[in-house]
């Protein structure tokens, strides 16, 4: 007789140095149910999710998948028993075509059958509807369609289990629900869908069950339909959920007579944006709005001529200057968190103190670099000031969550004391209680007179934190 539960988890447990992971967790999935693990960053979900994909073994616990228990020595296993996986953070090859990305890893003999392997996807992707050729490069595709090709990839593998790790937060509302659409379609074959987002209306829309985990233990297993929504909140924070509330908007009147800190005139860049104009005033927090694919983080690359500048004008606090390339930005007081956390952002395998110190060395020359004593102190100031958890400041960045990274690349600019920063989709894939604090933080700089431009897929978000909006459609201000 076959059990209701497709996989089992029991009693895990998982420490790294320093850091105790995950301690006597357990977790079920049913078969054709969509179970939500929920909980803030740093809560152990990446760690359960690495454990049940055979990335990190356990140290202690029982694992079983339709009621056989197994021991996952490597992903390769996990695929082996019908375990598919999209992490967070896109794992594609960026240098290979769509096809190569598709089945790269799953044939078992030399031979490549080219066309077949085109054809197979070509299908694949008219199917869920996805914008891509099979014998494009992936690195040519927005990060939304590279989010999509490895959502397909793990649909076509055939698995029973699929987990998919904050799969939403590069998509637009339309391409959400063509997923959901997808993963109904999936219960209804009876596969069990683990899913992690911080979109806590997604969790309601399709979750049948919410898993909450708080500091690497297991706080309870609920029916979505059971439990409200500032419940779970509580339940994944550790208390009531009243910040929201508290947060109040800078605002500056909209003729107040002050010179703009920054100002644009028909500035445009290779990346398509078309000329726009643009100020910003100090203490200011404004937005770039619009769908995905609108040109908002196009147009702040030019800003900070992330990408190459084509044409216009740029004034700071009423000088004209030139922005050629990104070191002119920084040099004028222009900070840039960028959308892609861990391509453009983090250096994953230096650590959390010299990605904490890496702007402001690159200000002072690679040739004075800063004593020990001085980064360290620099680090702990900002480790302490963000509320960044991390076991020291020489651990490794790429081994803290999310939200803890996005902490480190903020405590980067702020450091640099920046007039201007440019934050884009600061909040993406970050917990509630992550994401109240960066807004309270953004606030707060706009109160001491930092300039802020900010950029996020959550209206709602804007409202609460910007006193001017900029709408985008086809890489030009509406």
């Amino acid at each position: 007789m076959q059990t209701q539960n497709v996989l089992e988890m029991q009693g895990i447990c998982k420490s790294f140095p320093g850091v105790r992971a995950l301690h006597n967790v357990s977790f079920t999935l049913r078969r054709g149910e969509v179970h939500a693990l929920m909980g803030e960053n740093g809560a152990g979900k990446s760690t359960l999710i690495k454990v049940m994909t055979g990335v990190y073994e356990k140290d202690a616990g029982k694992i079983t998948i339709e009621g056989k228990t197994i021991h996952f020595r490597s992903p390769q296993d996990a695929q082996d028993f019908g375990v598919g996986t999209v992490y967070q953070e896109i794992t594609l090859c960026p240098n290979l075509t769509v096809a190569e990305n598709m089945f790269i890893g799953r044939g078992r003999y030399a031979f490549v059958n080219w066309k077949r392997m085109k054809e197979k996807t070509t299908r694949l992707l008219d199917s869920l509807g996805i914008p891509a050729r099979p014998t494009q490069q992936l690195s040519s595709c927005s990060l939304a369609v590279q989010q999509m090709i490895a959502i397909a990839r793990a649909i076509d593998m055939d698995c029973k289990i699929l987990i998919l790790d904050e799969p939403t937060s590069s998509l637009d509302e339309d391409e959400v629900q063509k997923l959901f659409s997808l993963m109904r379609e999936l219960k209804s074959r009876g596969v069990g869908i683990v899913f992690v987002t911080h979109f806590l209306d997604q969790v309601y829309e399709i979750s049948d069950r919410i898993t909450v985990l708080r500091n690497g233990e297991f706080i309870g297993e609920y029916d979505a339909s059971s439990l409200p929504q500032f419940e779970l909140v509580s339940k994944m924070m550790g208390k009531a959920l009243d910040d929201v509330s508290q947060i109040k908007k800078h605002e500056i009147p909209a003729h107040d007579g002050s010179e703009p800190v920054f100002e644009a005139r028909g500035l445009s860049s290779a990346a398509g944006v078309k000329p726009f104009d643009f100020t910003i005033r100090k203490g200011e927090v404004n937005g770039f709005t619009g769908l995905l694919g609108s040109g908002r983080s196009e147009s702040v690359r030019a800003i900070y001529a992330a990408d190459k500048v084509t044409g216009g004008d740029i004034k700071m606090n009423g000088k004209k200057v030139k922005i050629a390339e990104p070191i002119h930005a920084m040099k004028l007081g222009i900070g840039y968190l960028p959308e892609d956390r861990k391509g453009d952002g983090i250096i994953a395998d230096l650590s959390v103190r010299d990605n904490i110190i890496l702007a402001l060395q690159v200000l002072a020359g690679f040739s004075k670099p800063f004593s020990r004593k001085q980064a360290e102190a620099f680090a702990d100031e900002y480790i302490k000031r963000l509320n960044i958890k991390t076991a020291s400041t020489n651990t490794p960045i790429k081994s803290l969550s999310g939200g803890n990274q996005q902490k480190v690349i903020l405590g980067r600019w702020l450091l640099t004391q920046p007039e201007y920063l440019i934050l884009d989709e600061p909040t993406r894939g970050i917990d509630v209680g992550t994401k109240v604090e960066i807004q309270k933080l953004v606030l707060k700089l706009a109160e001491d007179g930092v300039s802020v431009t900010f950029i996020s897929s959550e209206i709602e978000e804007m409202l609460r934190t910007c006193s001017r909006m900029i709408v985008m459609k086809d890489r030009a201000i509406v």
